[in-house]
């Protein structure tokens, strides 16, 4: 397994290891639901190394990038980030990406760990198809990848740098700190405020000492504290956003996921330079009435969680299926995402998840279930 950059201070501050996507990752250190409401509370340090990062640079990079993602790419200011798709022929998800406009020629792909090879294998065909003139470069060991999450966060970092906390969100700045040069982009994904921060990789033990020197898991009064990947997929949850695996998938059609922002479909190619893949499908999936199913949020009674792949009822008739599911720290009540019949349920609506030996009574809710206040 791959071991990321951080992995001595995940051992050093007893975390529980486990494999995810080829890596060594931790899930938690102090317990999945003490470390949600650390980050809803006041805010929590992730490891997200084993996320992809890869640098696209050359002539034809902004080419090659209109042609993989479902977001104009060209329009991109620099120090932009773009959340967009990467769509199969079909219009069925390769993975979600976050792309990072560094100059006019120069952009960082942050992928999922699980699609990094499929999505390096994509590019690298694109390029070879069309004969384009870049460099790409898978850089996720040579660099760390941490994300800082929470209410409090801006409050801290605004005591080092006046500059990040005026970022607008999808936003990027480059700092040198002493001899570091950090990536710092007002991006996450826990629906909280805060930052991720690329650096070298053999700049971490450094790091570590300059950056999370108070990060101090067993201080009940600690601002910020470690956070594993379980509670990181809880937060998630409760904010809204898509997990691939689970609402995003190579047989689920981008359309049905409730992120028409990020799938460019209003021009033609000759008005609008090239299609990118997958646009040719997912226009005539809206032409033809639009997707089949839809993503919907289901908050459920009692205490049972609600897991992937269960049955989701009207009635006697099956309407749809759980996509993802947790007890909510925050609302303190199981919820869910799931996938529904378009047209059959609005929200107010009942339904039913069909557990094991149990039917779990609901009602269909607006995402994200939460929105952290302003």
């Amino acid at each position: 397994m791959l071991k990321s950059p951080l992995h001595q201070f995940h051992l050093d501050h007893g975390a529980q290891m486990v494999e995810y996507a080829g890596w060594e990752m931790p899930i938690r250190y102090a317990g999945i639901r003490e470390e949600h409401e650390q980050t809803r509370r006041s805010g929590s340090v992730f490891d997200v190394s084993h996320m992809g990062r890869l640098s696209v640079q050359g002539l034809h990079a902004k080419r090659l990038l209109e042609r993989a993602c479902s977001r104009r790419i060209g329009t991109m200011d620099k120090g932009q980030c773009r959340y967009s798709l990467m769509c199969n022929e079909g219009g069925g998800v390769l993975d979600d990406v976050i792309v990072m406009r560094q100059d006019d020629d120069e952009f960082l792909v942050v992928v999922n760990a699980a699609n990094r090879e499929k999505i390096v294998g994509r590019l690298n065909a694109i390029v070879s198809e069309r004969s384009l003139k870049l460099k790409l470069e898978d850089r996720t060991e040579k660099t760390a990848m941490i994300a800082v999450q929470g209410p409090k966060v801006m409050d801290l970092i605004a005591g080092v740098s006046s500059e990040i906390p005026t970022l607008k969100r999808y936003r990027f700045t480059v700092k040198n700190l002493m001899i570091m040069k950090l990536i710092v982009s007002r991006t996450g994904y826990t629906g909280e405020n805060g930052v991720e921060v690329i650096l070298p990789a053999n700049m971490v033990p450094m790091a570590m000492k300059l950056l999370m020197k108070d990060v101090d898991p067993k201080d009940p009064n600690a601002v910020l504290k470690p956070a594993g990947l379980g509670s990181r997929d809880t937060l998630r949850l409760e904010a809204g956003m898509p997990l691939y695996g689970h609402e995003l998938g190579e047989d689920i059609n981008a359309l049905e996921v409730g992120l028409d922002f990020a799938i460019h479909l209003d021009k033609t190619a000759e008005e609008d330079g090239e299609m990118f893949i997958g646009q040719e499908a997912l226009i005539a999936t809206r032409d033809s009435g639009g997707p089949k199913r839809t993503l919907v949020g289901i908050e459920l009674e009692g205490k049972r969680t609600p897991r992937q792949g269960m049955a989701i009822r009207s009635g006697d008739e099956t309407i749809g299926v759980v996509s993802s599911g947790c007890a909510s720290p925050t609302l303190g009540k199981p919820i869910a995402m799931g996938f529904v019949q378009a047209g059959r349920v609005e929200p107010g609506s009942g339904v039913q998840v069909d557990a094991e030996r149990a039917v779990l009574e609901g009602k269909v809710v607006p995402l994200p279930f939460y929105k952290a206040p302003k």
